[in-house]
């Protein structure tokens, strides 16, 4: 048997073709009636006053950041083990980000060391939910509040989940998604897009996704661009989104299956998860990861790696500015600075971790076989 770690083919497509006809016969492919009704949709859904639509997540993370006043030089809180979306948003604007560690059997954010390594230029924090789980945002916010920051929810991998009772997306000052095809919620290409209760927030956001303007051909908003949702992806979304609390349903129960196959499993075990979680990524951790990469592959098991390299060890980052706190800040210890020493959970933890399949299109027999796999697997 052959499991795909995703086979994009197998999602019915019949209502969002419908969808995209529909917006070719209008003729009108930006800036419609399409990307209107599913802002009006998306922020009913997330508990948010307003969806502004972009482009894609990375633009959403950086347009949120410049409508909450974030400048050259100021410094962002955020995590280096969720694939550089933050870093590179961070990156565009000018700011500089401060990588705080990450709570060992979750992988998110650790409101411990966030709190022990924030400083005067520390002007906002990015709090990733990763993998499908929601970060601990009243620890969090309560971090923020005290040092009077706001924070931006990066939901990208959080489509649909809440905690608490309150969506992902409506805890900060402002939320952004992706929709790249692969996520929860998923276009046909790239779009993103970033949730906000405060009109003000809402109405800088709607200027900067568009030159800066104000009114057509009239810039005045300074860090404007160009990133807009196309029509044919607001209608796709806007056809999927009734069925993302049944898709995350689905793949909960994939998940859960997994999570009882590994408990019998040495040396394997996933990564925590609570009840805001909806399956984005279902990753395990072994300290022989690279050998149960290939025990599956051999079984024709496909698997990824979400994310093998911290932001801060990228290339792309050599020689810039940037400020590590490890864990141990939180417990009074001086404030980590070297690439040997500071982010001791985030460094052992891109070692050990592997994706395994997990999403809707998924077929029992498929879960059952990789689970049947991992039972077999011996260290």
């Amino acid at each position: 048997m052959q499991v795909p770690f995703i086979d994009l083919q197998r999602l019915d497509h019949v209502v969002e073709l419908s969808a995209i006809t529909r917006v070719v016969e209008r003729g009108w492919f930006l800036g419609g009636c399409e990307v209107a009704a599913f802002e009006t949709a998306f922020a009913k859904a997330v508990g948010a006053a307003h969806t502004i639509a972009v482009a894609n997540g990375t633009d959403a993370l950086e347009i949120g950041l410049r409508a909450l006043g974030i400048q050259p030089g100021d410094e962002v809180a955020t995590v280096a083990n969720a694939g550089m979306y933050a870093t590179t948003a961070i990156r565009a604007i000018g700011a500089r980000p401060l990588y705080v560690d990450i709570e060992p059997e979750t992988l998110l954010m650790c409101p411990l060391s966030l709190g022990a390594a924030m400083g005067p230029e520390t002007r906002a924090i990015v709090a990733t939910h990763l993998y499908g789980q929601m970060a601990r945002m009243p620890e969090i916010l309560e971090v923020a509040r005290k040092f009077d920051v706001p924070v931006v929810e990066d939901c990208a991998q959080a489509h649909g989940a809440q905690l608490a009772g309150r969506p992902a997306g409506s805890w900060g000052a402002v939320g952004t998604f992706s929709f790249y095809p692969t996520k929860n919620l998923g276009s046909y290409g790239d779009a993103g897009a970033m949730v906000t209760s405060d009109a003000a927030v809402s109405e800088r956001a709607r200027h900067l996704r568009e030159y800066g303007w104000t009114k057509r051909f009239y810039s005045a908003v300074a860090g404007g661009r160009n990133s807009r949702m196309d029509e044919i992806q607001a209608a796709v979304l806007a056809a999927r989104l009734p069925g993302l609390g049944e898709a995350n349903r689905r793949r909960l129960e994939i998940a859960k299956e997994y999570q009882t196959a590994l408990a019998s499993v040495p040396g394997v075990r996933p990564v925590a998860f609570d009840d805001s979680y909806v399956a984005h990524l279902f990753v395990v951790r072994c300290g022989q990861r690279d050998a149960l990469r290939e025990w599956l592959t051999a079984r024709d098991i496909q698997t990824q790696i979400h994310y093998p390299i911290p932001d801060y060890r990228q290339c792309s980052q050599a020689g810039l500015d940037r400020r590590m706190a490890s864990l141990e800040t939180s417990f009074g210890t001086s404030l980590e600075t070297g690439l040997e020493t500071g982010l001791e959970t985030t460094e052992h933890a891109a070692r050990e971790i592997l994706s395994l399949p997990c999403y809707p299109g998924l077929r029992d027999d498929e879960v059952a076989y990789v689970s049947k796999c991992l039972r077999e697997w011996r260290p």
